[in-house]
């Protein structure tokens, strides 16, 4: 069996979300791809009126092999959305999980 391109699996879904908002939404919207450290962002900066908008709703890093979510603001969860595209769990962390609760996630421990 073929291994999947990681890279391009998480940078398929942070553009689904990223253009799933409003165009008003999407001047304030940057999505962050470093290919070297593999670190993949998805972001909201701007202003709404006299309002300042920051927001980083997805952060995940490529790790040893393995996909970590480091932030996930999303409502259908990435990890879900990972395993749906053919990732196995094993090779997903939940990175906004203390470690000790990790094992109970039924997605990989580190």
């Amino acid at each position: 069996m073929e291994k999947l391109d990681y890279r391009e699996l998480v940078q398929k879904i942070i553009n689904q979300h990223a253009h799933e908002h409003s165009e008003e939404d999407m001047e304030t919207t940057e999505i962050i791809f470093d290919l070297e450290r593999d670190r993949y962002l998805l972001l909201y900066v701007g202003w709404r009126d006299e309002e300042r908008m920051y927001g980083c709703p997805i952060h995940i890093d490529i790790k040893d092999g393995k996909i970590w979510i480091q932030r996930d603001f999303t409502e259908i969860g990435l990890a879900h959305q990972l395993v749906e595209l053919g990732v196995p769990s094993s090779d997903i962390v939940l990175g906004f999980r203390a470690p000790y609760v990790r094992q109970f996630t039924g997605f990989a421990v580190v």
